[in-house]
């Protein structure tokens, strides 16, 4: 199993508990980190459920600086900017699926890996094993967002 993450999980990044769901103030940027930390910790914490049953592998990817649509609905502040920059600081979509690709294919993959392109901070170029925060490898945070999450939808892992 690939789970899609981003760079954005480092951006404002931290698991709200105390609203999750952003009812009370909500910040786009902040709502995107939150979901992309939110992915990476469930993939850490279901390969670990599966490695418990000597099971497939859950890991991890995230395409860097893609020229994709994900900056349509930016501030025009921020929109307009990155129209002219793209073509330098972005690589094309294509090349963005590549770590999702690896992490799906490479045999040598192991459970819990995170993939992303190779170059300067992880903005362009070919796949590689890459590190995620510091946070998004807290265990107890982890267990605790599984927890929260088979509360909200009534899904339990059958294990």
């Amino acid at each position: 199993m690939v789970t899609v993450s981003s760079v954005g999980h480092r951006i404002r990044a931290a698991i709200h508990f105390d609203d999750l769901q952003w009812t009370r103030s909500y910040s786009r940027v902040g709502a995107y980190g939150q979901s992309k930390l939110a992915n990476l910790m469930f993939t850490y914490e279901l390969q670990r459920r599966l490695a418990a049953h000597g099971t497939t592998v859950a890991v991890a990817a995230h395409p860097g600086m893609s020229n994709t649509e994900l900056a349509r609905n930016a501030p025009a502040a921020v929109r307009l900017p990155l129209t002219w920059l793209a073509p330098a600081i972005t690589q094309p979509a294509s090349r963005g699926a590549l770590p999702t690709l690896r992490a799906a294919t490479d045999p040598a993959v192991l459970g819990g890996q995170y993939y992303g392109p190779a170059g300067a901070g992880e903005v362009r170029g070919y796949p590689r094993p890459v590190t995620s925060s510091p946070e998004s490898y807290d265990k107890a945070l982890q267990q605790r967002l599984w927890s929260v999450s088979e509360d909200l939808t009534g899904v339990r892992f059958p294990a």
